[in-house]
């Protein structure tokens, strides 16, 4: 199997690099295999239909390819379409999904933002969360849409890119907000851009530390955690390879050879 004892993370395009990067960081002797499934990205404003079509093609290569392991490392294919790769699948899926407890323990206001695509923000476990964990808090919902598209096209600093960054985060803002949780695995390459239009005192909560130390635990208990000195990552797309190839590049800060999907 070509990808055998390697662990695979995926996501609708190339935000889950920051995913992978927190992967790498607490795993360096691990294989990485990233699937970004770019050529059917953005999922976010996709229909549950395709999303969970899309989840289980890209889980199910992943899985008949030989990995140990698989990382969803994007939020709305965890919220709408995870269940449905558990029951194909037996060996370990670790999710991220928005990290709304953290940020609620967080807030000093008890006003916490959400900023997700739609399909997230409007899919039912994402309300659990601000059930679960929204006594006593604001828990404003934030749609962004054009942000992936702008991670997409590695345009993070740009006139433009901050002026769609302060569309949806003033009117936040505004309402006391010292909270902001991103709840899309691409919206951390904007984080710099976001934290100087928010300011310091605005706690920017990204959880792929917290989806790392998860698949760290999850191997560890199955005795699967690799002793090699370092591992290898490998890229693949269904998008243009071309331009995966770029930007990924420019995201993970170091070339990037990219791969057809099989």
């Amino acid at each position: 199997m070509p990808f055998a004892d390697a662990i695979g993370v995926f996501d609708s395009g190339v935000g889950g690099l920051s995913v992978l990067r927190a992967i790498r960081a607490a795993l360096p002797a691990e294989d990485l295999v990233y699937m970004a499934d770019s050529g059917h990205a953005p999922y976010g404003d996709k229909s549950e239909a395709h999303i969970i079509q899309r989840t289980l093609t890209v889980g199910n290569w992943l899985a008949s390819s030989g990995v140990k392991a698989i990382t969803v490392a994007c939020n709305t294919a965890t919220v709408v379409a995870i269940r449905h790769l558990r029951e194909q699948t037996h060996i370990p899926v670790v999710a991220i999904e928005p990290a709304i407890k953290p940020a609620a323990n967080t807030t000093r206001s008890g006003v916490v933002g959400v900023l997700a695509t739609t399909q997230t923000l409007q899919s039912e476990s994402v309300a659990r969360l601000c059930q679960e964990h929204g006594e006593g808090k604001r828990i404003l919902l934030q749609a962004c849409p054009g942000w992936v598209e702008a991670v997409e096209q590695a345009d993070l600093h740009s006139v433009r890119t901050e002026a769609l960054l302060r569309q949806f985060v003033e009117p936040l803002m505004e309402q006391g907000v010292d909270t902001l949780v991103l709840g899309c695995t691409h919206y951390p390459f904007l984080r710099d851009t976001l934290q100087r239009i928010v300011g310091d005192d605005v706690a920017l909560i990204d959880p792929a530390v917290a989806v790392a130390t998860e698949l760290t635990r999850r191997l560890g208990d199955n005795r699967r955690l690799n002793k090699q000195p370092i591992g290898t990552t490998r890229f693949f797309t269904t998008g243009n390879i071309a331009h995966v190839k770029y930007v990924a590049s420019h995201l993970w800060g170091d070339a990037a050879i990219v791969e057809a999907m099989p």
